[in-house]
């Protein structure tokens, strides 16, 4: 259980590393575009989609580590199936149609706790940028006089 509990909070490490890369990506990628927030709304929109492809790419690339955690572990046979049972750890999904043994099962609740916590990282960078894009695109409409709309 110890070493579960010592590999478990190393994966988490390194998730937490590559969350913090990519999301410093993902909001330096929103600053170098913001201006396009201020323009039209699809080009706000676009830079929103973008910042969530990063964020999304984030959330996929440690899903990747915690599979490969699981294949070197033994605990499935292709590192597909270790992909798709950390993808339905880190999202908390809990589907149960493929489980680990015993020896390993600890790992797939510290998955679960750092799916958490890295998604609400992500939430607030892109509650960030949807702020920026709400101030840009509906803000200047209410400060606008009737008669100018």
């Amino acid at each position: 259980m110890l070493l579960n509990l010592l590999l478990g909070l190393a994966t988490t490490a390194v998730c937490l590393l590559l969350q913090s890369l990519l999301v410093v990506a993902a909001l330096r990628y929103f600053v170098r575009r913001e201006y396009r927030v201020y323009s039209t709304f699809l080009r706000a929109e676009g830079v929103v989609i973008g910042l969530m492809l990063i964020l999304i790419f984030a959330s996929l690339a440690q899903i990747a580590v915690w599979a490969l955690l699981f294949y070197l572990l033994g605990e499935f046979e292709t590192l597909e199936q270790a992909f798709y049972h950390s993808g339905v750890n880190f999202a908390t999904l809990g589907y149960g149609d493929i489980v680990m043994s015993e020896k390993h099962r600890l790992l797939g609740p510290l998955e679960a706790i750092n799916g958490v916590l890295m998604i609400g990282v992500s939430t607030g960078a892109l509650s960030r940028a949807l702020t920026e894009v709400v101030k840009g695109r509906v803000l200047p409409v209410r400060d606008e006089k009737p008669s100018e709309r």
